[in-house]
């Protein structure tokens, strides 16, 4: 319908085509199985020009109606998926509570759309963006983000939780020589694999093998092992924020060699429509 009511408007095949970005030759052929569709001739073309037949002319108004009522179901079909949530990913690797800000001023301007967060690693949070599943996500870094786009953000200096009643509480700051002969807790490499590789490359630098202990993924039962003095723990500074008897928080020499950084990823060719006010407020909220 649509080719034939480009006919009808210009009254010429070769300007019809043109409009449509078209050949002249597939347009005439479109037209003639329409016009074996129908049965009838829509047009009568001779030497003087085009014109339209009594069949055409009696087309042409449903036509038209039909294009208006495709136009305004399109519209309707766009209106209803466009989305109706931001899904985004948390690492875990940090205090939630760091987020906090972002998180209060992304619901105060995402108008109706509904925030859904998903806190998790960071490679199952670039996994999830990756297939579609979340929309976007705030990594610890490094981390294997393969074709995501990804907007660094912050670092995140490595500090130490120990049991406040140990010797080397009374210390101010400490370096990783001082906790070389403790048991310290740290993660396993599949939660973070690129970070896990990033930490063990600047303890080799540094010398630095002490017994390591496989940390709880759950931070709170992590700091409740530190405060019974079963060992000690390094964390991204923002775990200062989870205050708990029985556990010293102290700087690390070190601290900034092992930082983790903070980035915001996305799947760039399936970018949510409130990507670019999350970005602009992640880079408020979040950047150094």
């Amino acid at each position: 319908m649509h080719l034939f009511c480009a006919v009808a408007r210009c009254l010429n095949f070769r300007q019809a085509a043109e409009q449509l970005h078209m050949t002249q030759p597939p347009l005439s052929r479109a037209i003639r199985l329409l016009e074996d569709r129908l049965g009838t001739r829509l047009f009568e073309r001779d030497t003087q020009g085009v014109a339209l037949t009594q069949a055409g002319r009696t087309l042409l108004p449903q036509a038209l109606h039909i294009l208006a009522l495709l136009d305004t179901a399109q519209a309707s079909l766009q209106q209803d998926s466009a989305p109706a949530r931001l899904r985004l990913g948390l690492t875990s690797s940090v205090e939630a509570g760091l987020f906090r800000p972002l998180l209060d001023a992304l619901g105060k301007q995402l108008g109706t759309l509904r925030l859904e967060l998903t806190a998790a690693p960071s490679p199952r949070l670039v996994a999830a963006v990756r297939k579609g599943q979340l929309d976007a996500a705030l990594l610890a870094l490094p981390s294997a983000t393969f074709e995501l786009a990804v907007q660094p953000l912050a670092r995140q200096p490595m500090m130490l939780a120990l049991p406040a009643g140990h010797r080397l509480a009374k210390k101010r700051k400490l370096g990783l020589s001082d906790i070389a002969q403790e048991s310290v807790y740290w993660f396993e490499r599949a939660r973070q694999p690129a970070f896990f590789d990033h930490c063990q490359h600047v303890f080799r630098r540094h010398g630095f093998a002490p017994v390591f202990l496989r940390e709880a993924p759950d931070h709170h039962v992590l700091l409740s092992d530190v405060a019974a003095g079963k060992g000690m723990a390094l964390l991204a500074d923002s775990f200062r924020a989870l205050r708990l008897a029985g556990v010293a928080y102290r700087q690390l020499v070190e601290g900034e060699e092992l930082a983790a950084g903070i980035g915001l990823a996305w799947r760039e060719e399936h970018g949510h429509a409130a990507l670019p006010l999350l970005r602009r407020l992640a880079a408020e909220m979040l950047q150094e």
